[in-house]
């Protein structure tokens, strides 16, 4: 870690300012992206569908109280159970799309982050993978807001392996072989949905094990890509030439969405982080754009993203005005 911050303090990132614009609405694969982005897109496909299910997890927090309430009805045992039983397959089926995230990203990085172009020639020459980034970012966020607004989720899950470890211990008839979620499973779960953004907890663990395992890129080729991809977003929404080519009103809520996402992605496998002056981010400018944002309290859940699921704001190295801006008021 060491030599790593040495290279980052003695390291003069590029320019803030990328101007490109990156035609979100409209961008399609060329035929060198083609392969990845078919990869990428059969997996995304499922994005939506999930949130769906995400929004629409309503739990099963009554069978549950009612049991724990009444320990001696069998009756309501059997009815709780039989309640969180497919809210628990949901709960897997989501876990597991965080896994099909964690296989793609890697190529997708690789493209975007490669040393035969610059970050700017990347996100100009490739907008159809980056856009895919982009929406992967997106649903990143989208999913860890839903899942920290739902404290079902972690009642049930936990309401199952309590269960599930009594009804085992009772010897009753759930084999492990016929169970929705085996033990393992459970286990892996159990720790993906314990930490309060688990999406962004598993793409920062993906995008730091890229960095890590591709020894011939140098670490700062992925760095400057991403501190290029949230520089763009800001820029694309401050420049009144790019912003008037946005068709939907939704375009620019994404873009504001996948700055935040990549400033926080930054942060995390940054050694150094998103807020330090030697950042390749502009932290005063994004925070002035969001700050600006109309009407008023409309972007705070991203302003809250960026107080509370970054790693280093707190850190020395952020100048105190940056604080100042993020202070929650």
């Amino acid at each position: 870690m060491g030599n790593l911050l040495r290279v980052f303090l003695n390291y003069d990132p590029p320019s803030r300012n990328t101007d490109v614009f990156v035609d979100f609405e409209n961008a399609q694969p060329t035929e060198e992206e083609c392969i990845v982005w078919t990869m990428v897109n059969t997996v995304l496909q499922s994005a939506e569908d999930i949130l769906d299910k995400l929004r629409n997890y309503t739990g099963a927090s009554e069978s549950i109280r009612n049991a724990i309430s009444n320990p001696s009805s069998e009756d309501l045992q059997e009815v709780a159970w039989h309640d969180v039983i497919p809210l628990v397959s949901k709960l897997k089926l989501f876990y597991e799309f965080s896994l099909k995230l964690e296989k793609i990203v890697p190529d997708l990085l690789k493209e975007l982050c490669s040393g035969d172009m610059t970050p700017t020639e990347h996100l100009e020459n490739q907008q159809a993978l980056f856009k895919q980034f982009a929406e992967i970012l997106d649903f990143v966020l989208k999913f860890d807001d839903l899942k920290m607004t739902n404290p079902a989720i972690q009642n049930d899950f936990s309401y199952y392996r309590r269960t599930l470890s009594r009804r085992k211990m009772a010897n009753e008839d759930d084999k492990e072989d016929q169970l929705e979620v085996s033990n393992e499973m459970a286990n892996r779960m159990s720790l993906f949905y314990a930490h309060p953004t688990p999406m962004l907890k598993s793409l920062s663990d993906t995008t730091a094990k890229f960095v890590s395992q591709n020894k011939y890129l140098p670490v700062e080729q992925t760095t400057d890509c991403l501190s290029a991809m949230a520089n763009l977003c800001r820029v694309m929404i401050e420049n009144q030439e790019h912003f008037s080519r946005f068709k939907n009103q939704e375009t620019k809520l994404f873009c504001l969405r996948v700055m935040v996402g990549v400033i926080i992605l930054y942060d995390h496998v940054h050694p150094v982080g998103a807020f330090a002056k030697i950042s390749g981010i502009d932290m005063k400018s994004t925070i002035k754009v969001l700050k600006e944002q109309k009407p008023p309290g409309s972007v705070d859940g991203l302003m809250n993203a960026l107080r509370y699921t970054t790693k280093h704001l707190q850190d020395e190295t952020t100048p105190k005005t940056i604080k100042s801006m993020l202070a929650d008021n």
